[in-house]
């Protein structure tokens, strides 16, 4: 007697690593415009809505598109990046211009340092990814520090880091978005291990695992 059958569909979706990271170059830039200077702090209001409007929305999707993906590290990343900035966006919008909130500061500290768990495990498979992520966890503490000390030298550091961080998604979204169309590196986003498998691998080696996945599993 034959077992019974059971049938997975996978649908193919648009990688959304590109659009998330764009998203985050956007509000770290202007984030650290405003913490260092080049930005009136009487206009932290209109840097909190260019972050709520633009970021917030791009990563949310992102995050979305990246369970649709199969990939854990682009769906909690994203998430988590898409809930830090619009917890940022709202607190600057709502409170007075050039003022620091113990609040937000204790909350980027747990943030920041619950980015580094998909960062940790990107480095497995991405090595561009995995930079972006533990670079956006330093940079939300180091903000958080400011949050809660009013240090200018923190503030300065927040916003330093936060433009390395820009750079460093800048380079990501690209290198991602260029692989997602030509189907090819141009610039290389360090796949290695269960990431070039993605991309190298025979279809077979990449679906044997997908009767454990969450959602084919009978629990998570």
């Amino acid at each position: 007697m034959s077992e019974p059958e059971t049938r997975v569909v996978l649908r193919p979706v648009a990688g959304p690593l590109a659009l998330g990271f764009f998203g985050l170059a956007a509000a770290t830039f202007v984030m650290s415009g405003l913490q260092l200077g080049w930005v009136d702090p009487a206009e932290g209001k209109q840097v909190a809505l260019c972050i709520l409007a633009f970021t917030v929305p791009l990563q949310f999707t992102a995050s979305l598109f990246g369970f649709l993906a199969r990939d854990g590290v682009a769906a909690t990343g994203m998430g988590l990046l898409s809930g830090i900035w619009a917890a940022v966006g709202l607190v600057t919008f709502t409170g007075k211009p050039g003022s620091t909130s113990d609040a937000l500061g204790l909350f980027l500290l747990v943030a920041g340092a619950a980015m580094w768990a998909p960062a940790s495990s990107a480095f497995v498979s991405k090595l561009a990814p995995a930079l972006v992520l533990t670079t956006a966890g330093v940079r939300f503490v180091v903000t958080g520090l400011y949050q809660l000390t009013g240090s200018e030298a923190w503030e300065d550091a927040a916003g330093v880091i936060g433009l390395v961080l820009a750079a460093l998604a800048v380079y990501a979204a690209c290198a991602a978005e260029f692989e997602d169309v030509l189907k090819r590196p141009l610039l290389p986003l360090g796949r290695r291990g269960r990431g070039r498998l993605a991309v190298e691998g025979p279809y077979a080696e990449q679906i044997a695992d997908v009767a454990r996945e969450p959602g084919v599993r009978q629990q998570l």
